[in-house]
Parts: C-alpha cells; structure tokens; sequence
C-alpha cells in the first residue's frame, strides 16, 4: 500500500481505445450511449501492474508524480480508479485527483447534454463513480484528499465532502508543502493556489504517460477574455527536457508522440512570433528518436498564416501526408468582428479583428496543402451577442466550404470557466442562445459530416484490431448521418426539439450497435499478447 496515491477518474484516466477522439463520446449523456460500449469501445479502462500501479498514466498525473519525487517523496504511486483498492490501505495518508470536467460542464459536455435532453453526461458520471469509491475508502482509512487540473472551477461550485484541499494552479511550487503538511497529520487548507513555476523548476516525468504525451509549452499569452489560460504564464520547455520525456515514452513502449501545446507553433516564439528553426528542430529531434508519428493538440490560426514554411516543415518531418489523420483543435471563435474585437482582441495578433475571417481562409488552405484537417470550435452565446453576430459566424463557415477546404467546424456555447475573466458571466443556457444559433449548429454539421466521412477512416488506423476499427467507422458514420437530421430539426424549430429527446433512453439504433461489437469483440478480437507478470487487464481484477 502506497502513501501517496495518485488517480482520475475513467473519462479522464482511459486511453479510448487509442484514438483519443473518440473521447469526445464521453460527453454525450450517459442515458443514450450504453455501458458497455464505453467499457469496450469508446473508453475501456487502462492495465495496470499488479500492484495497482499504472502502466500508463495521463500526462498530468505524470507531472504531479514527478514534482513530488523530484521534491524528495518517494512512496507516490499512480493508479487508475479500477485499481484504487490495490494501492489504497492503512498506510495512505494521502490522495490527490485531476479533475477536468467532473459535473459535466466543459463546453462540449454542456453543448452536447442540453441538445440531447439533459442528464449528467458520461464525464460527470465517471466522476460520480470516482467520487463514491473514494468516499468510501476515506471512510475505512482515514486519509486526506486534494483536487487539482484544470477543471477545479467546478469542484468550487460543487464540493465533494470528501475533498480536503482544492490545489488551484500549478504544482511545482506549492505541492509539495501541502503534501508535507498531510504527511505530518497538520490541518490543510481549503482552498490553496499555487505559484507559476519558472521553467527550470519544472521536473521531467519519470514514468510513461499515455499516448506517449510530452509537454512542450505551457500556457498561451494571447489572452482571450473566455479562456482559462493566464497570459503572464507562458513557457517554452527546453528541448532537453523535451527529449528525455520522449526518449522515456518510446523507451517504455510507445510508438507515436504527442507534443502537449496550447499552440505548438509557439515553441521557442517571443512575443507572438514563430521561431522556425525551434519548431523544426523540436520535430526532427522527436523523429530521430524513433517515434512513428508526431501529433500536437493545438495550433493556432495567425501563427498558421504568419509561417507557413514551419507548417509545411513540420508536415514532411512527421510525414502527414502518408496519414492524413493530424486533427488540431483550433480555435476559429466567432466570426463577427465585434465579438472579436471585444473578447478576444489579441486572438488574430498580428493582424486585427477587422482580417479575421481572411486569417481563417487563408490558414485553412495552408493546413490542408500540409495534409492537416483542422478542427475549429466556436465560442457562441456571449450576453450582448446578436443574431446578427452569429450571421457574420454562418458566413464565415459558408465561405470555408465554398472554398472547398477541409475543415470541422463546432459551435459550443462559451462556458464562464470560474478561472477566465467572463467567469461572471451566466452559463449559455437554450433560452439564452441567440435564436440563429441553431443555423449555424446546422449549417457547420452538414459540412462536418463530409469532412468526417473523408478523413474519419484514416484516423482510425490507429486501432489495432480490424474488427473494432471496422464497427468504430460504421457507427461513427451512421451517427453521424443520424444526428445531421436531428440538428436539422434543431433549426427548424429553434432548439425547441431538445426537449423532446429528455425522454430518449438506449434507443434501438445503439442496442444494434452493441450487439454487433459484443459479436466482434468476443469473435474476432485475438487474445491479449501481453505478458501476465507485467500487467494485468482491469477487466481481469473487476472483481
């Protein structure tokens, strides 16, 4: 039994199956998709050693892991939540959680729940799962809880009994004293904040984190009034830093990278500018090193547009041309010039609010002439956003497509994270959202799904069985095509449809589903080649 444990809950926690997009299933309610598809498909629980120890382990339980050893804390273990039992004991005397969207309020979960007649969605429900095992372990053992990540801005409007501390902020610098605190039985604090690290007291991880994830920056300086992210905190990791990280995931089994960035092409950047030769550097280093494929989270628009030569570089490094399966998040926003203007002025830097939409053109065509298929989220339901706002957002998408460029396009509305500067804000309930909102839900859909259609099977080749790939692309497109009438409806009557789905439970299209991937999976999945020394199944100890 371990003194200090670490865990998350399964949204958090599990690799989906390989493709981490399929998490996006994780916030659909819980009510539509069934259990077992989550427990098989979309979000199957992690191995782990036999001790309970993690395999695997999101990045952010990786850090904090490392900033306690490196602070002298030795006795850390990381364990998934189907393995709490196996590390939890007398001798615990503390258990820290990361939370990122434990009451189902991120704004996909939100947009998702309230278009499909509410209900927590899977997020908040593995939270719950999560938050009742560690009720009752607390209760048998005694030991003190602490909360952190990103997401702790719900926690505050929800607090859990069981949680002792919520740790805002970053680790490094503050963890440790809360962590001694604990250890020597002293009272902890309800609430504490932790300070900004500098880069160099900033710990490498010291055991492999999922998806072979390495962080290579740390928060973005645009300062983008609905975003979480403080401007005063960006950083660059050195490369060294870097390399060790990933010489440690591939070492310990994985073959592909993923380079954890707010935007990756601010990699060695001062103030707003691409360093080419730091972007280029950092991919052929990770490529020599041996990873098969390179992926990054984020990019944004302006630094697109403002080095394309650094796009193209780092497409023909990472070879996304033989994959096409590259899918960053990038935030497009809002299309009208006033909402820009005043929420997120800094967001087109170094153009202004007033080039917006020629900034998203023209970086559309630049990612798709280097084999990359953005994936662009919209923030929509403001206080003082119009109709005709939104109308300036349904032109701007219109114009992608009638440029035939390739590119996924999700309205969500804004959320007031309790950490931006819109945190006062009220949440952007149906009867708050500008009525034209649902055009633009409509109007983005019908394009996404053939974009979908191209792209979604080159993205799944990532799972290894053929079998499971073959359902997940089926369903995937049969979803998709099912949903595309259901927003239409959505349109023709002003959202006004959502109410009607409260009362859609496992409907017969996904009890169809199950049946068949119950058939391929028991079937055609051959059995596991791992060997049963090194780790064990979570199925295998369920019980």
């Amino acid at each position: 039994m371990a003194r200090i444990v670490l865990t998350a809950d399964r949204g958090s926690f599990t690799e989906y199956a390989g493709v981490s997009t399929l998490g996006y299933v994780a916030c659909m309610p819980a009510r539509l998709v069934p259990r077992l598809m989550m427990d098989k498909m979309f979000t199957p629980p992690n191995a782990y050693h036999r001790n309970g120890e993690a395999t695997v382990a999101p990045y952010a339980l990786r850090k904090v892991e490392a900033v306690l050893v490196n602070a002298g804390f030795n006795d850390v273990v990381v364990s998934p939540p189907e393995a709490l039992e196996r590390v939890v004991g007398p001798d615990t005397k503390l258990l820290g959680i990361t939370v990122h969207d434990p009451l189902g309020l991120s704004p996909v979960a939100f947009k998702l729940t309230m278009l499909f007649g509410g209900g927590p969605s899977w997020t908040a429900q593995f939270f719950t799962e999560l938050s009742e095992k560690i009720a009752r372990l607390k209760r048998a053992y005694n030991f003190k809880v602490f909360a952190g990540g990103p997401a702790t801005w719900q926690l505050a409007l929800e607090r859990p009994e069981w949680v002792d501390t919520i740790f805002y902020g970053e680790a490094e610098v503050d963890l440790p004293e809360l962590v001694r605190k604990a250890l020597n039985g002293e009272q902890l604090p309800r609430d504490m904040k932790g300070r900004d690290p500098k880069v160099e007291q900033i710990p490498t991880i010291v055991k492999p984190a999922r998806f072979g994830e390495v962080q290579v920056t740390r928060g973005c300086p645009r300062g983008c009034q609905f975003c979480s992210i403080t401007p005063e905190t960006f950083r660059t990791i050195p490369l060294e830093s870097v390399m060790k990280e990933v010489e440690l995931n591939l070492k310990h089994g994985s073959r592909n990278i993923e380079l954890l960035t707010d935007d990756i092409l601010l990699y060695g950047a001062k103030r707003l500018v691409t360093n080419h030769e730091a972007v280029v550097k950092l991919f052929e280093s990770v490529k020599k090193a041996g990873a098969e494929q390179i992926f990054f989270p984020h990019i944004s628009s302006p630094a697109v547009l403002d080095s394309p030569k650094t796009v193209e570089e780092i497409s023909h490094i990472a070879e996304y041309d033989k994959y096409m399966a590259e899918a960053p998040v990038v935030g497009l926003e809002n299309g009208s010039e006033r909402i820009i203007a005043k929420y997120m002025r800094g967001k087109p830097f170094p153009w202004t609010p007033a080039d917006w939409k020629d900034v998203i053109i023209r970086s559309t065509a630049i990612l798709n002439d280097a084999y990359i298929t953005p994936c662009y989220t919209m923030t929509i339901g403001y206080p003082d956003e119009t109709d005709e706002d939104v109308e300036k957002s349904i032109e701007m998408v219109e114009d992608i497509y009638a440029e035939k460029l390739r590119a996924w396009v999700f309205p969500l509305p804004v959320i007031p994270m309790g950490t931006s500067r819109i945190r006062q804000n009220p949440f952007p309930v149906m009867e708050r959202l500008p009525k034209k909102y649902w055009e633009l839900l409509y109007v983005s859909w019908k394009h996404d799904l053939e974009v979908t259609r191209q792209v979604f099977p080159y993205m799944t080749r990532r799972v290894g069985n053929g079998a499971v790939r073959y359902l997940v692309n089926m369903i995937m497109d049969r979803t998709f095509s099912h949903i595309e009438g259901i927003f239409k409806e959505l349109m023709e009557t002003n959202g006004q449809k959502a109410r009607e789905f409260s009362r859609i439970e496992l409907n017969s299209f996904f009890g169809l589903m199950k049946t068949i991937y119950w058939l391929g999976t028991t079937v055609f999945t051959p059995p596991s080649k791992k060997e049963e020394d090194v780790a064990v199944s979570p199925e295998a100890n369920a019980h």
